[in-house]
């Protein structure tokens, strides 16, 4: 499980980007991009918003890439007509900036009973929600959070009975997945390639299942900015996803201004 650190957070808005610097953006999607929804789709990202994305990532030569707990394929329903380089379940399977799709599967041998071990668990406690993902399983407690402590015990005891897997909460939810896959690592791969490769990193997330990201991007000397409350890993805050919003119109404004003229690129 991850630990928060709340010396580390500050009350203070990201900053301006410097002129002149290389930046590359990541953005999480529930609870940064898009409002928590009691049900998982319910959730949408207004058309506003993902058009501000694309106009970010044409700025940055396409150095712009989601990294989420959903799948892939749901990213894409989220964010389109556009697309965008992605890192679904939590970096278990990664889109890079060449539609190249890299991807860590379990065996069917554990695929089958671990979702039986969990289905039927999960019925007895009226108002969850187990989603499947495919090589990971999300069991949501948010409309039954009476639930959480047998919600997380049955994640311990599935990750216990099946090696090779590890646990991750979030708010109001619990997610087993493979071992070795987080956004962190995801946010690192990205780096190693085109076009993020030689740009300062900002990651923007609001879940714990960002923190491993927010170190990663400490440790790279990029921004790292949490939406809402809590402490944790990074250096900066903005309150709700409405100032998401608002803070993808200022970087826009900057772009533009920069750019006037100047012919430069973020």
């Amino acid at each position: 499980m991850t630990t928060v650190a709340p010396e580390n957070i500050t009350d203070t808005p990201p900053p301006p980007l410097q002129e002149g610097r290389l930046y590359a953006f990541f953005f999480d999607v529930d609870g940064t991009l898009a409002a928590l929804q009691a049900e998982p789709d319910a959730v949408s990202i207004p058309l506003i918003v993902r058009d501000r994305l694309l106009a970010l990532s044409q700025a940055t030569d396409g150095a712009l890439a989601l990294v989420s707990g959903r799948p892939i394929a749901q990213l894409d329903a989220l964010s389109a007509p556009h697309r965008f380089p992605l890192a679904g379940v939590h970096g278990a399977e990664r889109r890079d900036a060449e539609s190249q799709l890299h991807r860590v599967t379990l065996s069917e041998k554990v695929v089958t009973p671990l979702q039986n071990m969990l289905q039927q668990g999960m019925s007895a406690m009226q108002g969850t929600l187990l989603e499947a993902k495919g090589m990971a399983f999300a069991l949501h407690y948010r409309q039954a959070p009476a639930f959480e402590h047998q919600v997380l015990a049955l994640a311990e005891s599935a990750v216990e009975k099946f090696p090779g897997l590890q646990l991750q909460p979030g708010k109001c939810v619990v997610e087993i997945k493979p071992q070795g896959t987080d956004k962190g690592a995801a946010i690192q791969a990205f780096m190693q390639e085109l076009p993020f490769k030689g740009r300062i990193p900002v990651f923007v997330g609001d879940d714990l299942t960002d923190e491993k990201g927010f170190l990663a991007v400490n440790a790279m000397q990029g921004i790292s900015v949490k939406v809402g409350e809590g402490a944790g890993h990074a250096h900066y805050r903005l309150n709700d996803v409405a100032d998401v919003y608002d803070w993808l119109e200022q970087l826009l404004s900057q772009i533009k201004h920069n750019n006037v003229g100047k012919g430069s690129r973020l």
